[in-house]
């Protein structure tokens, strides 16, 4: 289905602005990994949309067709790689499709179920998610001649990490089934990797450890809960 977009003049883009044009819809549950995305689309020109879960991005989809889909793997009603799939086999395709993840496996996913490439977390080079765009965008859709490398890193905002800290609190204070635990180990692990958490991404591998093993889970999840509970004490990012 067409959108408002489809009908204005897309603006051609340039070599300091080389995705003006582009409509990026993020399918991202991570405040922090959002906010990084979002001040990459201000760098590069491109218009961004923001979906946190499966839900949301296809209730989008059905209004609008972007030119860019960036879908995290680990989302909080299932996972990314299905609607990578669905949109991989859709016809007509958005132009551009990319996975991302902070799972070691997340890119082995995200390839199969067909996306065109992928962004590793954390997200912080400018020059690799706009070299991932460009790449797979039509020729007509580039800037035309050489482009000067932009190798700004990307540090988003503080609160932004403060809220990932809110969620996963919320979500540890609720029953932590098998499910539960999949997700919050996923999500978490990913928050601590793109801020660069070293502490909370070992407090995370102990819970994953815990429960291969079959004893002190309990133990392992008060500890990644305090931790949680300091970062959001001290309003800090580590």
């Amino acid at each position: 289905m067409p959108s408002l977009d489809d009908y204005l003049t897309t603006p051609k883009a340039t070599n300091d602005r080389p995705l003006l044009g582009q409509t990026i819809l993020v399918v991202e549950d991570s405040r922090h990994a959002c906010e990084a995305l979002r001040l990459m689309c201000l760098r590069s020109g491109a218009r961004i949309r923001m979906a946190d879960c499966l839900t949301s991005a296809r209730r989008h989809l059905k209004v609008y067709r972007p030119s860019v889909i960036v879908i995290d793997i680990g989302l909080p009603d299932g996972s990314g790689a299905d609607l990578l799939e669905d949109l991989a086999n859709a016809s007509p395709r958005v132009d551009v499709i990319l996975g991302t993840s902070g799972d070691p496996n997340g890119q082995d996913m995200a390839l199969a179920a067909g996306a065109d490439g992928f962004l590793e977390k954390p997200l912080t080079s400018l020059a690799a998610f706009q070299d991932a765009v460009l790449s797979h965008l039509p020729d007509d859709r580039r800037p035309s001649g050489p482009r000067s490398v932009n190798d700004e890193i990307i540090v988003p905002d503080r609160i932004a990490y403060q809220n990932d800290m809110a969620h996963i609190a919320d979500v540890l204070g609720a029953e932590t089934d098998a499910r539960v635990l999949d997700y919050i180990t996923q999500f978490t692990g990913g928050v601590a990797r793109t801020a660069s958490d070293r502490e909370l991404s070992i407090a995370v591998e102990n819970v994953i450890d815990a429960r291969t093993e079959g004893h002190h889970l309990p133990n392992a999840i008060a500890a990644l809960s305090g931790l949680v509970q300091d970062r959001l004490n001290a309003r800090a990012v580590i």
